[in-house]
């Protein structure tokens, strides 16, 4: 790690709302922080990066990612939820073994890595045993990425674990002593590069009675909990939110994903009680849930941010679920005003702009990951977690308006530098890791899992033809 770097001459987003957004700004690192951002600082001995012409933004904020599904990868670009569930969580889930979790992690880490995501809420619900959580654990911490290990439950079978008669069996084996081994063996300081968080199932998923054990577990270990609510038209996801209200759990700085379906009330509950949301836009209206409430969010004042859910069906980047949410969202509001039968000669009434789409993949993104203490924005203080995008580009250049570049023209090969914590992740759009050994074992696991699937969907070449 070079002690220090000045970035210099970008157009600089910081996303910090007392800096705003500077057109020919440096930004000074320090180690692993960024100690100043202004016009011509003083580079004295430190390592000078150009940015001429280039857009600087904080890295990306993943709020939600089954990251153990990157290598069985685009299986299931036609699914809808419930086919989800009854293939890739009954008949992939159980046969993943701690190598594939360990593949499939490390492969989607150099992949947010790749594509400017520098903090990942691994939503991590293959436990299947204690070697499965260790694997994760390991494969976060050799990419170097930011990330939230939010501990979940095993997937060893649909039936036992999410629609089983009586909705048994905890987040967790052994009555919370693995989660309390992981929080003490890993997890002791929370000032880590990787943190602990808690997926939980929630209420419809499981009795009362296991509900409650998991979230006071998370407030015994005093990690937040992240939990799918509100989602496609099943009846168990229906009233999630109230009945935590029921039960006296609803705790500050719980996430609850996708929200697709709140009612007026379960919102104030959520805004009322310190919440917030995560949104998997692409996946949402792709696959059913519903749409991705980024407005309703907005209007209660309960903090947003973006998520790529699986990598099975959609594209794990934040210029995707950035497009789908600012599309969705704009597209509900233009088919209100229709309804309403309004003249067309002013705007439609509220639209989301550009810089919110921005804010929702990166500060919004921090505030729901409960990391905002130390990235999301570029503000000296604050961990040097930053990304280059190629201005010269020929999908960007020329710029007029930097933040309509980034959400409706950037893709992942614009993203040309990458530090987290200070740390060149990516360089020249490069990724400093080498790839050759982790891909050879995300393709390994590939060919494992699809053996051991049973009959392949109709498309799906076979593992020994597969590449």
């Amino acid at each position: 790690m070079t002690d220090r770097i000045l970035i210099r001459n970008g157009i600089v987003l910081t996303q910090d709302p007392q800096l705003g957004e500077m057109p020919n700004a440096d930004v000074l690192i320090e180690g692993d922080t960024i100690t100043d951002i202004g016009s011509d600082l003083a580079a004295g001995d430190a390592r000078v990066i150009d940015a001429s012409g280039d857009i600087v933004i904080p890295g990306f904020i993943d709020t939600h990612r089954h990251t153990w599904e990157t290598c069985i990868r685009t299986c299931a670009p036609d699914f809808a939820l419930i086919t989800y569930f009854s293939a890739i969580l009954d008949k992939f889930a159980p046969h993943y073994r701690p190598e594939d979790v360990h593949s499939a992690t490390h492969w989607g880490a150099l992949e947010c890595i790749n594509a400017g995501i520098t903090t990942l809420v691994d939503w991590a619900h293959i436990m299947n045993t204690p070697d499965h959580a260790d694997a994760s654990i390991d494969a976060l911490s050799a990419t170097g990425i930011r990330s939230v290990f939010a501990y979940g439950f095993p997937n060893t079978s649909l039936v036992d674990w999410w629609f089983g008669p009586d909705y048994t069996g905890s987040v967790l084996t052994s009555d919370g002593d693995e989660a309390r081994r992981l929080r003490s063996q890993y997890f002791s300081s929370d000032g880590g590069r990787i943190t602990m968080g808690l997926a939980t199932r929630g209420p419809g998923f499981c009795k009362p009675d296991v509900v409650r054990h998991d979230w006071e577990l998370a407030k015994e270990l005093g990690i937040n909990i992240t939990v799918h609510v509100g989602m496609d038209r099943f009846g168990y996801t229906k009233g999630q939110v109230t009945a935590l209200r029921d039960m006296d759990l609803l705790y500050p700085g719980t996430t609850y994903v996708h929200s697709s379906h709140l009612t007026d009330e379960e919102w104030q509950l959520v805004s009322d009680s310190g919440g917030n949301v995560s949104l998997a836009p692409q996946i949402e209206i792709q696959m059913g849930h519903g749409w991705a409430p980024a407005a309703t969010a907005e209007q209660y004042g309960v903090p947003v941010g973006l998520s790529s859910d699986v990598a099975t069906t959609a594209p794990s980047d934040q210029f995707t679920q950035m497009r789908a949410v600012f599309g969705s969202e704009r597209g509900l509001a233009h088919q209100a005003a229709w309804d309403d039968d309004l003249d067309g000669l002013e705007p439609s009434p509220g639209l989301i702009t550009s810089r919110q789409a921005l804010s929702w993949a990166t500060i919004g993104g921090a505030e729901v990951a409960g990391v905002a203490d130390r990235t999301g924005s570029l503000t000296p203080g604050k961990k040097a977690d930053v990304v280059i995008l190629d201005g010269s580009a020929v999908n960007i250049a020329p710029i007029i308006d930097p933040v309509g570049a980034v959400v409706c023209a950037a893709d992942v090969s614009n993203v040309k530098t990458v530090l987290v914590d200070g740390e060149i992740l990516k360089q020249d759009f490069k990724l400093k890791a080498s790839l050759d050994a982790p891909r050879t074992a995300v393709k390994d696991s590939r060919d494992y899992l699809l053996a051991m699937f049973g009959e392949p969907e109709p498309g799906w070449l076979s593992a020994t033809a597969s590449t």
